[in-house]
């Protein structure tokens, strides 16, 4: 089995290569930065080799990208995911993909309970039992089942793949996860 801990960027990217390799992905939310308070935190400049290479990445995936200046708590959106994954999982590929758009080309504040309704009633997910999910608890608890997975893993942040037992807990030039994938179909697992 192959797993993904969701995040962002170009980590669609690197999804479609394992596919492609024939490898099945099966995603768990895990939430990317926990410390950000509700209020969210304001983000500084986006510079350096690490943003470059994203933007790269982001570009040559077909992929836009437009650093957000804020950095909401983006906890209910992963619940709301989550529990789009495991309750309609046929609308699940589209809320991820309208989420991502959202904070990420869009500049959407995922905080806001208003943008998560209006995408996920676009994706077609049910909202008055999503909306009970987040009421009763079972929406987060799901994301803290899937985070504990993770961790067992030895998950500590996001983008991360389990290829046959192996952690790779970065993003990677997609010649070398076209190699990643390769190797993890010749291996046992």
């Amino acid at each position: 089995m192959t797993f993904f801990a969701r995040s962002a960027t170009s980590d669609q990217h690197r999804n479609a290569i394992l596919v492609r390799h024939g490898l099945r992905i099966s995603e768990l939310a895990f939430q990317a930065h926990p410390d950000i308070p509700p209020g969210g935190i304001s983000a500084g400049p986006r510079d350096g080799p690490m943003y470059a290479m994203l933007e790269r990445e982001a570009r040559e995936a077909g992929l836009p990208l437009n650093w957000p200046r804020h950095l909401p708590n983006t906890r209910r959106a992963l619940a709301a995911a989550e529990w789009a994954q495991r309750h309609q999982p046929g609308v699940f590929p589209h809320l991820r993909k309208d989420l991502f758009e959202a904070h990420f080309v869009l500049g959407e504040d995922l905080e806001d309970p208003a943008v998560i309704d209006r995408h996920a009633t676009g994706s077609g997910v049910d909202l008055a039992a999503l909306h009970a999910a987040l009421a009763d608890g079972s929406a987060a608890e799901a994301v803290t089942e899937t985070e504990e997975i993770g961790r067992n893993y030895g998950v500590q942040g996001t983008p991360a793949w389990l290829l046959n037992q192996r952690l790779i807990s970065e993003l990677r030039s997609a010649a070398e996860f076209e190699r990643l994938a390769e190797d993890a179909l010749e291996l046992p697992g």
